[in-house]
């Protein structure tokens, strides 16, 4: 929870801002002078005083810490300065921006769905730096308002958008949400895009993980969970083998087993486990006895038996 403060006119911002020695002394040293601020003030007037450091310092490096401090507290007064602060310093200098995807992250904590037209404006501007807008497609997905279901979609399947990352990030943010109207729109996009993806396998990876996490018993979901079990990338493989065990589908068993024979050791590796997970020892104890397992394999099981049998 957050909350309201009315802040301590009675305290002397500049005075403590130099106790702390803001411009004189190195940044770490007035970082750590802030931190131990905690000791001398209550809530309210260290609300006060984290807000004064956020209007009035411009060091990113005391700016981005400042920003952590105020967490503990989540006052409305700091919200808004977040805000400001995420819309209104357009620098392009990296320290800068490090600073306003930090206010995004922090902003994020609040849970207020009151900041979403905000955050959304900021992750449908192409103009804005690339930093920022991942930031906010992240928090979107983390504050978990539905009404951001919609943009998100149409982020991750806009042609025009030339960063796959953001597509990343609003894929991740859409599989928080946990929205089944992102279903056929991430479904879609892994069906008809193979070429596409097959040069950004990290997009692939999150669509296959947000399906996962998005609906368990929707044959879609399965079937592409299923086809992804035949992908390129081993990454992909292992989440889809993931989903597929957290899905409950009756066949998931069956549909994992065939991955203890993938070409690779580490997808390999994730099927066992999956069907560890899914069917205890006597799964284990099958896959040493049959013929039709690779050495690797048994050896794993055997390691996974003396280990928590």
């Amino acid at each position: 929870m957050y909350c309201l403060i009315v802040e301590n006119e009675s305290l002397d911002y500049t005075a403590i801002m130099e106790r702390c020695g803001v411009g004189n002394n190195p940044v770490q040293m007035v970082v750590k002078n802030i931190a131990n601020l905690e000791e001398f003030y209550d809530s309210t007037d260290l609300i006060g005083i984290y807000n004064y450091c956020l209007k009035n310092i411009t060091d990113p490096e005391i700016l981005i810490q400042v920003i952590k401090y105020t967490d503990a507290h989540r006052a409305i007064s700091t919200l808004n300065i977040l805000l400001d602060m995420l819309v209104l310093n357009k620098s392009e200098d990296d320290n800068l921006v490090n600073v306003r995807v930090m206010c995004a992250k922090a902003i994020s904590n609040y849970k207020d769905t009151s900041t979403v037209t905000t955050l959304l404006a900021c992750m449908n501007n192409k103009h804005e730096h690339y930093k920022v807008r991942l930031a906010c497609a992240d928090a979107l997905g983390r504050i978990g308002d539905k009404y951001a279901v919609k943009p998100l979609i149409d982020l991750v399947e806009d042609e025009e958008e030339k960063s796959v990352y953001l597509k990343e990030s609003a894929t991740f943010a859409l599989g928080l949400l946990g929205d089944t109207s992102a279903i056929d729109p991430l479904v879609a996009i892994l069906e008809s895009k193979q070429g596409f993806l097959d040069k950004f396998t990290f997009l692939k990876e999150k669509i296959v993980e947000a399906l996962g996490k998005l609906n368990f018993h929707n044959k879609k979901v399965m079937k592409a969970l299923k086809h992804s079990l035949m992908d390129s990338s081993p990454i992909v493989r292992i989440n889809a083998i993931e989903a597929i065990m957290n899905s409950e589908d009756e066949d998931a068993v069956d549909i994992i087993k065939p991955c203890l024979n993938d070409d690779d050791d580490e997808v390999k590796k994730n099927a066992l486990i999956a069907l560890y997970n899914l069917c205890g020892r006597n799964i284990l104890d099958e896959i040493i006895e049959l013929p039709i397992y690779c050495e690797f394999v048994k050896t794993e099981a055997q390691e996974l038996i003396d280990e928590y049998e």
